[in-house]
C-alpha cells in the first residue's frame, strides 16, 4: 500500500477547517489530525506569547507524526490536517511581527500532498479563542495564505461555499489523489 496522503487545510480562523477536515477524513475513510493549539490555549489560563506559539508548533508536529504513524498502521489512504507550519508562520507574523526560526525551518521540511485553502465566505462564529471577526481582516489573512500557496510547489485549491458545498468542492478538488 502507498504511503498515506497528507492533505492540509489552511485559511483564516472560522473558515470551517476543523469541521471540513474531519468530514473529509470520514468521506475518504481516512484519519483526521486535530489542531493542538485549541487544546493548549483552552487550558493556558493567560494570554498567549510568542513562546507559546513555538510550544504549539512543536506539539503539533509531534501530534502530526503520531497521526501519520497511526494512518500507516491502519493502512489509511490519507491523513487530513486542519493546520500545519504555514498556520504557525502566519499566526506568529500577524500577532508578533516575526516567526521563530524553528517554525520556518520545519516549514521547509514538511511534506504535503495537497492543500485546501478555505475561503472566509462562511459566517464567522464566536468562540473563546477566535480573535478576528472583521471580514476585512479575514480577507487579508486569506490573501496571506493564498500568497504562501502561490510561492510553493505543492498542488492546492481554494474551497468556498456553505458547509455542504464546501465539502463537495473539497472532495472534487482532491479526488484525483485517490485514483
Amino acid at each position: 500500500m502507498a504511503h498515506p496522503k497528507r492533505i492540509v487545510l489552511l485559511g483564516p480562523e472560522s473558515t470551517g477547517k476543523s469541521y471540513l477536515s474531519e468530514q473529509l477524513a470520514n468521506h475518504f475513510h481516512a484519519v483526521w489530525c486535530p489542531e493542538y493549539a485549541r487544546e493548549y490555549l483552552l487550558f493556558l489560563g493567560r494570554p498567549y506569547t510568542a513562546d507559546d506559539l513555538l510550544i504549539i508548533a512543536e506539539n503539533q508536529l509531534e501530534l502530526s507524526q503520531q497521526y501519520m504513524q497511526d494512518a500507516i498502521e491502519k493502512k489509511a489512504s490519507a491523513v487530513f490536517f486542519d493546520t500545519d507550519m504555514h498556520v504557525m508562520k502566519v499566526w506568529s507574523e500577524v500577532v508578533f511581527g516575526s516567526c521563530d526560526p524553528w517554525i520556518l525551518d520545519e516549514l521547509t521540511k514538511q511534506t504535503v500532498d495537497f492543500y485546501l485553502l478555505c475561503k472566509p465566505d462562511i459566517p464567522w462564529v464566536q468562540d473563546e479563542l477566535r480573535e478576528y471577526p472583521e471580514q476585512d481582516v479575514r480577507e487579508d489573512l486569506f490573501s496571506i495564505y493564498e500568497e504562501q500557496m502561490q510561492q510553493q510547489s505543492t498542488p492546492w485549491a481554494v474551497v468556498s461555499g456553505g458547509y455542504e458545498e464546501r465539502l463537495q468542492n473539497a472532495v472534487k478538488a482532491i479526488n484525483h489523489l485517490f485514483t
